[in-house]
């Protein structure tokens, strides 16, 4: 059985900074993809960012140069570093592992920009 723990969530003001960190554990196939995804209240859940355990990225084009994921394959960890942040940036994150063509969700962590 697979779980994802979420830490790094929080209330943060504008401009300010943010670093999420997801934890994968148990039995799973190397070759997979890790990644973030958020839901504000009302709104579909959207990617925000992901990485192949080759380290080919994506990330939402409202994200781009401002977050940056990055992974360490031998701790099953991926990080999400979120910089000069917006309230449009206030939702749940949720870490994302997939496998095939399995699909395994953390419980998520709320991030809330506000001053």
């Amino acid at each position: 059985q697979v779980h994802l723990v979420e830490t790094g969530g929080g209330l943060v003001q504008p401009g300010g900074s943010l670093r999420l960190s997801c934890a994968a554990s148990g039995s799973f196939f190397s070759i997979n993809i890790m990644g973030w995804y958020r839901q504000a209240p009302g709104k579909q859940r959207e990617l925000v960012a992901a990485m192949t355990s080759s380290h080919s990225t994506n990330y939402a084009d409202s994200v781009k140069g401002r977050f940056t994921i990055s992974r360490d394959n031998a701790k099953n960890t991926i990080y999400l570093q979120m910089n000069s942040l917006k309230p449009e940036d206030t939702a749940v994150y949720y870490c994302n592992l997939k496998v095939f063509q399995y699909d395994y969700w953390g419980q998520g962590t709320q991030v809330t920009v506000s001053s």
